[in-house]
Order: structure tokens, then sequence, then C-alpha cells
């Protein structure tokens, strides 16, 4: 019985593709599915996969083309199709370590159980560094409490139990708006769940994170309602400390501002907090607009 599908959402990646293609066809275990949803490529993304689907790899390919609508559609779409026990995302530019599947199945085999959520694992760089520092010394964590607790700073890789995301998705989708973080599920997950923490490197990344601030910002004013949803989120979360419930606040009136929608002044769970954070909202937002 297979327990664990993969899925990979994808936008005109076709040639990074082929890198977690590899790495699926190295796993020391082939008890998986790969779930590939693909957000409109133009690139022959499907001529690609559905050669892949034909060939004696000894795992099952799934491949849905759809409608490009940014990320989290992808996650709403995946979350809608699998069957399987748990779940984990691999983006299209990344790739799983040879014993990976192997790896969480045992895991889970060992540690399965009703009250949490799934586990974390680690991702690294290319050559074999984890990203961000050590994991802290406890058996459970809900995932904000890992920087905001804890201070561990850095990419993991989530797997979790895929009836628990069905039960919280679908995520929101907001007009013109591509930049809405699928973290947005697991932390309505995170509200009732912690998470077992499993201190070994799942997936590799490469990216820059210089970049990736710069990138961020734009996000922030390219999809301000699907942040200000984000902070209401956060906000709400029962395990966060009151200073990054501050902090939060101050990009919640950010995004209001951005995207002149009242409507997330409505549902902000401290309206008198929102507007002492206020005047930083407005500071926040300058640097936004000076930066991006």
């Amino acid at each position: 019985m297979v327990n664990l599908t993969i899925f990979t959402p994808t936008y005109n990646r076709k040639n990074t593709l082929i890198l977690g293609y590899e790495a699926l066809c190295r796993q020391t275990k082939k008890e998986f599915i790969w779930l590939i949803i693909d957000d409109g490529s133009t690139d022959e993304t499907s001529e690609l996969v559905h050669g892949w689907m034909l060939a004696d790899n000894g795992f099952e390919i799934q491949y849905v083309y759809k409608e490009n609508g940014g990320l989290h559609t992808g996650y709403n779409k995946a979350i809608e199709l699998i069957e399987t026990e748990l779940c984990v995302c691999i983006d299209s530019d990344d790739y799983m370590p040879d014993d990976a599947v192997e790896l969480i199945l045992d895991y889970w085999i060992k540690n399965k159980s009703d009250d949490i959520a799934g586990f974390i694992g680690r991702d690294s760089f290319v050559d074999g560094t984890l990203i961000g520092g050590k994991f802290p010394v406890v058996d459970k964590v809900h995932i904000v409490e890992l920087e905001d607790r804890y201070g561990f700073r850095g990419d993991t890789k989530m797997i979790l139990r895929t009836e628990l995301l069905k039960s919280v998705a679908p995520q929101p989708t907001y007009n013109g708006e591509k930049n809405f973080n699928p973290i947005y599920m697991m932390l309505l997950v995170d509200y009732k769940y912690k998470f077992k923490l499993f201190d070994r490197n799942l997936c590799f990344v490469e990216y820059d994170p210089a970049g990736m601030s710069r990138n961020i910002l734009k996000q922030y004013y390219n999809s301000p309602n699907s942040f200000a949803a984000l902070r209401i989120v956060n906000i709400k979360s029962p395990h966060i400390s009151f200073k990054r419930k501050i902090r939060y606040y101050i990009h919640l009136g950010s995004s209001i501002i951005f995207s002149r929608n009242l409507y997330w002044f409505k549902l902000a769970p401290s309206k008198l907090f929102l507007c002492m954070c206020f005047p930083w909202s407005v500071l926040l937002t300058i640097y936004i607009i000076w930066k991006k």
C-alpha cells in the first residue's frame, strides 16, 4: 500500500523538473506517488512528463494541467486529489536525497499518531549544508514555535497527514494575486496539532537569500489581500508570543494600505492593537515601496 504522495506544483520549470525526476528514480524505496500540478506551463512540460509516465521508473506519476493561478492554487488542486495518508511538497526546482522516501516512511512507521499533524524534516543546500541552525531538543512543536520560541530560522520540509490539510483546504484566492504562501493552510492545522521533529535532510534546495528578500517585498506589494489573510491567521494563532503578534499587526496594517480594503480592518482580532501599530505600518509601507 502506498502511503506517501510527493506533489510538485510547476510553471515553466521543465529544465529543473528533470533533476527532481532523476532524484525520484534513484530513491531507495519507490512506495510513493509523484503528483505533478502543471500551473499552465508553456515550455513543453506536458510532453516531458508524459514521456516519464510511459517509462519503467518504479513509481506512479500523476499529471494534472490547470490554468495558471499561482503556487497556492497548485496546492489546492493537489490536496483535492491526494488520497494517500501522507503528503509532502517538493518544489519544481528542488530535489530529494536518494534515501528521502525511505527515511520518511520508516520514520512514520515508528512515530505515527493521530495526535500529531505530521513531522518536520530539514532542507539543505546542494553541498549538503543544512539550512538554519540546530533543531530544538524537544519531542513536538507547533510550527510557529520553531522561530518564535526556539530561535530556529531556516527552510524546513513538512510532511503532513493529508486528511488534516483537506480539513482546512482550499486556500482562498484573490483576484489578480498569485503570491499567497501555502503556509496559510499549514498554520491552520498548527492551531490544533503539533509536529514531530526529524533532524534529517529531506530536500536539496538552491536559492539566493538576497534575491528572496527583494522578491518578498514585491509580493507584499502585488498580493496585499493574500498577505492580509495570512497575517490574520498569524495573529489568531494561540501559540505565538505577544512580540510576534505586534509584528504581524504592523504587517497587517501595511497590507490594508496596499489593498485599500477595509474588510481586513473589520477582521482584525484587536482593532486597538492595529490602530496603535499603524504608524509603524505606514513606515513599513514606505520602505516596501522604496525597496521593491
